[in-house]
């Protein structure tokens, strides 16, 4: 199953209603990443923001505190490089309803919904037909 491009409408989800959320999120995906440098800005960051993630996570385990600032700093560059390639996109994503909306939103797309993007697809389809911008 492809993401939806259509425009319609959609009612804000709660971020407690995980499942709700993440199925939002897959059906709007594709209409919120359409130009191309975008996608490859996503292609390259978002691996990096869950090596980060991963880095930061053992890091902070085993208390090797200069690799847990590495891991980090990996997360927040990768996030920042993604939110200047939205910027180029013809739709704004929608805008974060609180801290908890957003956290929920952004680890849902990196650790899922633009893995399976890319994995059933919808990724290499979508910069077939990208935008130059």
């Amino acid at each position: 199953m492809t993401p939806n491009l259509e425009l319609e409408h959609h009612p804000k989800v709660d971020a407690s209603n995980i499942p709700s959320m993440r199925r939002t999120q897959w059906e709007r995906y594709a209409r919120y990443h359409q130009a191309r440098s975008n996608l490859l800005l996503h292609i390259v960051f978002v691996p990096l923001f869950v090596a980060g993630n991963v880095a930061l996570a053992i890091a902070l385990a085993e208390r090797h505190w200069l690799w847990a600032l590495g891991g980090g700093v990996l997360t927040v560059a990768s996030l920042m490089a993604q939110g200047r390639g939205h910027r180029r996109e013809p739709l704004a994503p929608e805008p974060f309803t609180g801290p908890r909306n957003a956290l929920t939103r952004i680890f849902l797309e990196q650790w899922v919904t633009f893995p399976r993007f890319v994995l059933c697809g919808a990724w290499a389809q979508a910069l077939r037909r990208s935008r130059s911008v």
